[in-house]
Order: C-alpha cells, then structure tokens, then sequence
C-alpha cells in the first residue's frame, strides 16, 4: 500500500473538499481522485462520499483515517530517527488558558530553533491532558499540577505561579476581598477542575460563605461575567493575553495566596525523547 495514498485521504477529510486538499499536496485534483480510488480499490471500502460541493468520509473511512494517523505520524518518527535530526511531530496538549497565554511564546522559539519539528496542539482539561500524556497519547502538556504524586513515568516542569486573586467589578477596586466575596453574587471556578480545587479549599480554609450564582469552567468567561456585574469570584491570575475592553478590580489576598502552578508533563517513555527535550530546552529559557 503506497502510504501517499493514505496521505491523500487524511488530507481531503481533514480539508473536506478534494480541491484544496489537492493545493496542500501540490497536486491536481484529478490526480487526488485517482489515489483516493486507488485506495478504496485495494481496500474494497468506499471511504469517501460527495456531499454538494464538499467531501465527507463514510464509516468506513472514518476508521481507515483514524489508522492511518497513527500510521502517518510513526512513519514521520522513523524518519527523524534515521537521519538523527530534530524533526517529526510533537503532539502537545494545553489548558484554554495556556493555549493563548503560555504556549504561543514557546512554539514561537520551538519552531525558530528546530523548524522541521511539525507541532500538533490539543486543546482539553487538566485531567484530561494528563491521563493521555500517561497513556502515550500525546508526548507532552501545558497542564495544572496535579494535586496527587506523580508516578515515576512521568516528568514535570514548573512553567508560572499563578496566586489567587478576587476578581470584581471596578466600582468594588480597594474593597476588603474576604468581605467581597462574602457580600457579592459568587461565580465560581468549576470545582471538577484542578484549579477550581484550590480556590474550593481556599474558601473552606477561610470558611467563607459565599452565594453561588454560577460555576464556569472557562477563566475568560468569568472575567465577562464579573465585569457585566453579574457577580465576583476567586481565580488564579492566569497568563495574558485577558478578554479586552473589561472593567475589573482584581483585589489582592491577605498574606501569600495559594498559587495554581502552570507547568509541563510529559511521558519519560515518549518514543519522541529529543523532541520533549527541545520543548524542555525552550521552557526552561522562558
């Protein structure tokens, strides 16, 4: 089977449309349909079906695009391997706030200092991102640190401190934040998340009662809500760039605040090493 053919496949269900996959291939479209029969030919599948103007992969294909990524990316690591050169593709998970904050400055000096690595970047939750970084999913994540011990076959890297801060609207700026939180609708940082978990133990810690209005998952979204005046709330100072043109207070917590610590994990045993070191390399020069 010439994996060129598979490559055409991923390429049009990824694009939907035979023409702009034939433009990223730097081939014809005629020539794309010829692969793409070939294929289905030596499979006895129909893999792809014309809907309108647009190309939608059938069940079949669904399942014969998902093998073949895998195929796809671990043929690209045998190529990094033998000409021992940085190159292949490194797949990366981030938290949404890292993913606009943190990671954006590390891909900019990951792909100056070794272009050829090709970066997939996977949006998701701590939990999440962690157990696929543990099951070999993905090689490396901007994640929380994780509030239990790590197991031996993962490593972990400290990228920033975020302390806890409340955020209210302007007209509350220099108020007392205790008292802030205690008087004010609440809006809350989702308690399933590993941040939301600090900001709960913070609050139990200070038994501060607080009148819950609504639980958000999303820091930006909250940082919406408190500006329309719908409430405050208790999050960590994440990394900018924040939502523009709000209005906020963000009133400072007695003593030293809890920190969520933003960092990177990655799998000790990731068959991609040299590419986690390179990433290692550019965070630690942060």
């Amino acid at each position: 089977m010439d994996t060129r053919f598979l490559e055409s496949l991923v390429t049009v269900v990824d694009n939907g449309s035979m023409a702009e996959a034939a433009r990223r291939l730097n081939l014809t479209p005629a020539a794309v349909a010829q692969r793409l029969r070939a294929l289905e030919a030596e499979l006895g599948l129909r893999l792809v079906l014309r809907a309108g103007r647009n190309m939608k992969p059938t069940e079949d294909g669904l399942a014969v695009v998902s093998r073949a990524r895998r195929l796809l990316a671990e043929l690209r690591d045998l190529a990094a391997i033998a000409d021992r050169s940085l190159a292949g593709e490194l797949r990366i998970g981030a938290v949404p706030t890292a993913t606009i904050g943190l990671l954006p400055g590390l891909m900019t000096r990951l792909q100056e200092a070794h272009p050829r690595i090709e970066i997939r970047i996977q949006p998701g939750a701590s939990a999440e991102l962690y157990g696929r970084v543990q099951a070999g999913e993905l090689d490396a994540a901007v994640i929380v640190q994780p509030y239990f011990p790590l197991p031996k076959t993962l490593g972990w890297q400290t990228l920033r401190e975020e302390r806890l801060i409340v955020l209210a609207p302007s007209r509350l700026a220099g108020a007392d934040p205790h008292a802030v939180l205690q008087a004010e609708p609440f809006v809350r940082y989702d308690q399933s998340s590993w941040g939301g978990r600090i900001v709960d133990g913070y609050l139990r810690q200070h038994r501060i009662r607080v009148r819950e209005r609504f639980e958000l998952v999303t820091l930006d979204a909250i940082a919406v809500l408190v500006d329309r005046g719908l409430g405050v709330s208790l999050v960590p100072e994440w990394a900018p760039p924040w939502p523009e043109g709000l209005s906020l207070a963000r009133l400072r917590l007695p003593g030293e605040a809890p920190a969520r610590c933003m960092g990177l994990i990655w799998n000790l045993a990731s068959p991609r090493p040299r590419l986690v070191a390179a990433l290692r390399g550019v965070a630690e020069a942060d």
